[in-house]
């Protein structure tokens, strides 16, 4: 087994370093240390957050991020440097899928509307006209992958229309119909939501944008659980102010944490969480299952489960 692995303080933004510890304390242990940026010393291994170009310069065999997404990773470097990246992909269809069935169920029943009533003591139904059920409702999940599959499966479950699109179109389980990737537009045009569940790569930045907007209906309502900067954030904001949108729900955003003048906080029919579409108490228990057998293939010398680079 691998013997000496640190868990990067950055591992905070998600949950406390201290408790990850602790999962990976069995039988099994190896040598863990809660480190920061300057304490790489003598590790074998890294569980981060986030990147640091420290990592670079440290005699790392294998650093592991604790988020799916590792965008903000430059790869090719670590590569050159023959430092394996893995990820937690694969973790987060339940979460996410139940995240955003959430962010539907609370659009078609109103219930951010009425949370917002409950704040100023107003006892008021929902304007009747913007009422409805998510059964029969349609939705195009725009990614088909661990997420994408999660809320495709959670969304059938409701009752659903459920379309996709894919890079490859093969036939994917509780979704009607799959586009490729060139049908963006077709895909989203009849779709009372839209919900985003791609990386963020060359390909997938920037590619909802104005035109994409003008293909949607204007009843609709967008769901970002990817990453930020797959939208085109102005343009999102002139939709919503142009009512060429009926509301977003988005736990992901071009600037994290979202700054407090952004006029994404103002609207009554925009959903703001935090990045925690992901979030769940298992989430350290999960990760440490991916750590633990990552850490016995690195000394077998296996190749590493979802290894990026």
């Amino acid at each position: 087994m691998t013997r000496t692995l640190g868990i990067h303080d950055s591992v905070g933004a998600v949950f406390p370093p201290a408790v990850l510890a602790a999962e990976l304390d069995g039988p099994d242990a190896v040598d863990v240390s809660i480190v920061g940026t300057g304490d790489l010393d003598g590790l074998d291994a890294l569980v981060t957050f986030a990147h640091d170009d420290a990592f670079l310069e440290a005699d790392l065999r294998w650093v592991h991020s604790v988020q799916a997404g590792v965008d903000k990773f430059p790869l090719g470097e670590y590569e050159a440097r023959g430092i394996t990246v893995t990820n937690s992909t694969g973790l987060h269809g339940a979460s996410v899928g139940e995240t955003v069935a959430g962010y539907m169920l609370s659009f078609a029943r109103r219930l951010h509307e009425y949370r917002s009533n409950q704040e100023r003591s107003e006892w008021a139904w929902a304007d009747r006209e913007d009422s409805f059920t998510v059964d029969g409702s349609s939705v195009s999940v725009v990614g088909l992958g661990t997420l994408g599959k999660g809320i495709a499966a959670r969304a059938d479950a409701l009752g659903m229309d459920v379309t996709g699109v894919k890079r490859t179109p093969t036939p994917v389980d509780h979704v009607d119909r799959v586009h490729p990737t060139g049908e963006l537009h077709e895909a989203i045009a009849d779709a009372k939501f839209v919900a985003l569940a791609v990386p963020l790569t060359d390909d997938t930045e920037s590619m909802v944008g104005d035109a994409e907007f003008a293909a949607m209906r204007d009843d609709a309502v967008l769901l970002n659980v990817a990453r930020g900067p797959v939208v085109d954030q102005s343009a999102l904001v002139d939709a919503l102010r142009n009512d060429e949108l009926a509301g977003a729900a988005l736990d992901v955003f071009e600037t994290e944490p979202l700054p407090e003048d952004s006029p994404l906080w103002d609207f009554d029919d925009v959903i703001v969480t935090p990045h925690a579409a992901a979030a769940t108490r298992d989430y350290p228990e999960n990760i440490a299952a991916l750590v633990t057998e990552n850490a016995r293939r690195l000394a077998a010398g296996e190749r590493l489960g979802n290894t990026v680079v």
